[in-house]
C-alpha cells in the first residue's frame, strides 16, 4: 500500500523564506503566525493526513459507497470517524469566522492543508472541501438567519455541503437547467428537478446534508440570468422540539466512476423539496461562483497533491527496484543489477514531477497569500487588485495544475512498470483519481476559454499587463545576478513567447473566434509554464541568498538543481505552445463534421 509524508518542510520554506509571511505580522490574522506556530499547525495537519486519512485511501477505493433500498448511503469503513475527527480538529472551519465556530485563520493555510488531505485520499477529502465551499457561499450571500441556521453545523461536522449545478442534459452549459422553484406562502420555495454528478450527495458522515441548488423560479428568464440559488437541507429544521423531518430530496442512484470511489457521487431527485433563497432572485450564478471559484483553486491543489504522493512512492520504488545497469557503468556492483533510479529516463520522469509540484505549490501559496494580505489590510484598492490577480490565475491553476497532476501520476505509474498496473501497489488508483480533476469544476477546455475570452480582458487588459510587468520587474532587478542567469534568461524568453501569443490572440481572435477556441488550450499551457518559471526564479533567489549567508543545506542545493531542470528541460515548451496558438484552427475547423 502506498505511503505518504506531508511536505511540511517545503511548505514552511515557502511561507517563511520565499514569501516571508512574517512581513505581515502587523496585520490581523498574521500576528500570531510565528514560525513555531506555523510549524506546529502544519505538523498537526500532517499527522491527520498521514495517520488517519492515508490508510482510508485504499479502503475507499475498494469498498466504495453503498446505496440501500431506502435510498440511504453508507461510506467506506472508517470514513465517518475520520470526518468527525477532521471537523473536531477545526480543519473544516479553519478559515470560517469565530462567531460561527470557525478558527478565522488565513485561506493560505487552508489551501496548504487541502493539498495534504488531497494527497492522503482525494475521495475522502472532497466531503470537507465541498463543505468549505458551501460555507464560503453562504457567508458571502445568505441572510443572517440562514447563516445562523446552517454555518455552525457545517463547521462542527454535524452537516456537510454540496454543490448542485449539473443536470443530465446540461453539463458546462448551466443555463439549460430545467430544475424549477416556486414560492410558498411562508416565504420558502419548493424545488423540483434532478441533478447529476453531485459529489457527497448522500452519505452517513454527518447528521444532515446542506444542498446548494441552482433552479429557475417560475417566470424567470431563460439562461443563466434566470437561475436562483437555494439552500435545501436533507432534513428540515426541527420545530418545537419535534424530530427533524426528511425533506423532499433523495438519492436516485450512485454513479459508478473511474476513480474517487470513496466519494458518493449521486443523482439527486428534488420532489417539491423545501428550500430557502440565497441572495437575490435570479442572482444564483454570482452566489454559486463563490463556491465554484473556491473549488477550482482547490482542484489545482488536488493536482499538486496527487502528483506529490505519486512522486514519493515512485522515488521509493526507483531506489529499490533492481533492473539493468547504468549506461555509464555499474553504480552498485555488489548487487545483481542497479536500482532503476540510475537510468536517465526514470530520472527525467521523476524530475519532471518534482519540478512541477514544487513550483505549483509556490504559485498556489503566493496567490492565496496575496489575497489574505489584501483582505486584512482593509484597503479596497489593494483587495481589488488581489482579487483580479486571483481571477486571472484561477483558470490557470485549475486547468494547468490538473493536467500536469494527471501526467505526473501517469509518469509515476510508468516508473513502476508492470507493477504500476497492479491495483495493490496503488499507483493506478492515483491515475484514476487524478483524472477527474481535469473534468469537474469546469472542464479544462472551458477554463482555457475563460482565461482567453474573459480574464485577459479584465480591467481592459490592465490585469494581465500588470502580471507581465511584475515578472519583468523581477527579471530586470536580477538581470546582473550570475547565480540566477539561467533562470532570468530562460524566463525572459518564455515571457516573450507568452506576450507574443497574447498580442496575436488579441489581434486575430476578434476577426475569427475559432482561433480562440483552437488556441486557448495551448495558450493556457504556455501561461502556466511562465507562471511556474516566475516561481522558480523567486525560489532560486531565496536559495542563493541563504547560501550566501552561510547555509550549506543539501535541501537548498537540491532546489537549485530542480529549478534549473525546469527552466532548461520543461520551460522551452513555451516555443512549441506559441507555434500552436499561431497555427489557429487550420485543419481542425476545416474538416466537415460528417467526415470525423
Amino acid at each position: 500500500m502506498p505511503s505518504y509524508k506531508a511536505p511540511v518542510r517545503d511548505t514552511l520554506f515557502l511561507l517563511n523564506d520565499v514569501f516571508q509571511i512574517s512581513r505581515h505580522a502587523d496585520l490581523p490574522g498574521f500576528s500570531d503566525l510565528t514560525p513555531e506556530t506555523l510549524q506546529a499547525m502544519l505538523e498537526e495537519a500532517a499527522k491527520l493526513a498521514e495517520n488517519v486519512i492515508t490508510p482510508l485511501n485504499r479502503v475507499g477505493d475498494v469498498e466504495g459507497c453503498q446505496r440501500h433500498p431506502d435510498a440511504s448511503v453508507t461510506t467506506p469503513k472508517g470514513f465517518r470517524e475520520a470526518y468527525q475527527q477532521q471537523a473536531a480538529g477545526g480543519w473544516v472551519g479553519i478559515t470560517a469566522p469565530e462567531q460561527y465556530g470557525g478558527q478565522g485563520l488565513l485561506e493560505t493555510l487552508n489551501v496548504v492543508v487541502g493539498e495534504y488531505f488531497s494527497s492522503a485520499s482525494l475521495g475522502f477529502y472532497m466531503y470537507g472541501g465541498l463543505t468549505q465551499g458551501a460555507i464560503a457561499a453562504l457567508l458571502a450571500h445568505a441572510s443572517d438567519e440562514i447563516k445562523a441556521a446552517y454555518v455552525p453545523d457545517l463547521i462542527a461536522g454535524k452537516a456537510t455541503g454540496t454543490m448542485n449545478l449539473t443536470e443530465a442534459h446540461a453539463g458546462s452549459d448551466v443555463g439549460l437547467s430545467y430544475a424549477r422553484a416556486h414560492k410558498a406562502a411562508d416565504g420558502s420555495y419548493r424545488v423540483t428537478g434532478s441533478k447529476v454528478f453531485i459529489s457527497g450527495g448522500e452519505h452517513d458522515l454527518a447528521e444532515n446534508i446542506i444542498h446548494l441548488v441552482l433552479a429557475r423560479i417560475e417566470g424567470a428568464p431563460h439562461g443563466t440570468k434566470g437561475l436562483s440559488l437555494f439552500v435545501v437541507p436533507k432534513f428540515l429544521p426541527a420545530a418545537n422540539g419535534e424530530p427533524r423531518k426528511p425533506n423532499g430530496v433523495s438519492c436516485g442512484s450512485i454513479e459508478h466512476k473511474m476513480g474517487i470511489h470513496g466519494n458518493c457521487t449521486c443523482v439527486l431527485n428534488y420532489d417539491d423539496a423545501t428550500g430557502w433563497l440565497v441572495g437575490e432572485e435570479n442572482g444564483g450564478m454570482p452566489a454559486m461562483f463563490v463556491m465554484m471559484n473556491h473549488s477550482r483553486l482547490f482542484v489545482g491543489g488536488q493536482g499538486v497533491g496527487l502528483a506529490e504522493v505519486a512522486y514519493q512512492n515512485a522515488v521509493a520504488y526507483a531506489r529499490e527496484r533492481l533492473q539493468g545497469r547504468s549506461l555509464s557503468g555499474a553504480k552498485f556492483p555488489e548487487k545483481p543489477a542497479d536500482p532503476i533510479i540510475v537510468h536517465g529516463d526514470v530520472r527525467l520522469m521523476l524530475m519532471s514531477i518534482r519540478a512541477f509540484t514544487e513550483a505549483a505549490r509556490a504559485l498556489i501559496i503566493s496567490t492565496s497569500l496575496r489575497n489574505d494580505v489584501a483582505i486584512r489590510k482593509n484597503d479596497p484598492a489593494a483587495l481589488r487588485d488581489a482579487e483580479n490577480h486571483m481571477a486571472l490565475l484561477t483558470p490557470v491553476i485549475k486547468a494547468f495544475f490538473s493536467d500536469q497532476g494527471f501526467l505526473s501520476t501517469v509518469n509515476a505509474q510508468q516508473i513502476y512498470g508492470g507493477h504500476g498496473y497492479i491495483a495493490e501497489n496503488g499507483m493506478e488508483q492515483f491515475v484514476r483519481d487524478s483524472r477527474i480533476s481535469q473534468i469537474y469544476e469546469g472542464a479544462n477546455g472551458i477554463q482555457a476559454l475563460d482565461l482567453v475570452g474573459r480574464k485577459l480582458g479584465l480591467e481592459g487588459g490592465q490585469v494581465v499587463r500588470a502580471y507581465f510587468a511584475e515578472i519583468e520587474s523581477f527579471l530586470n532587478e536580477h538581470a546582473e545576478d550570475p547565480g540566477l542567469a539561467p533562470y532570468v534568461t530562460r524566463t525572459r524568453e518564455a515571457l516573450g513567447h507568452l506576450q507574443e501569443a497574447t498580442q496575436w490572440l488579441a489581434k486575430n481572435g476578434a476577426k475569427d473566434r475559432d482561433l480562440v477556441g483552437c488556441g486557448a488550450r495551448d495558450y493556457l499551457q504556455l501561461f502556466g509554464l511562465v507562471a511556474l518559471a516566475h516561481m522558480w526564479c523567486q525560489i532560486a533567489e531565496t536559495v542563493q541568498r541563504k547560501l550566501s549567508e552561510g547555509a550549506a543545506d543539501p535541501y537548498l542545493k537540491a532546489k537549485l538543481v530542480t529549478g534549473q531542470f525546469f527552466v532548461e528541460r520543461m520551460l522551452p515548451e513555451t516555443q512549441f505552445r506559441l507555434a500552436c496558438v499561431k497555427a489557429g484552427g487550420a485543419g481542425a475547423m476545416d474538416m466537415p463534421a460528417e467526415q470525423f
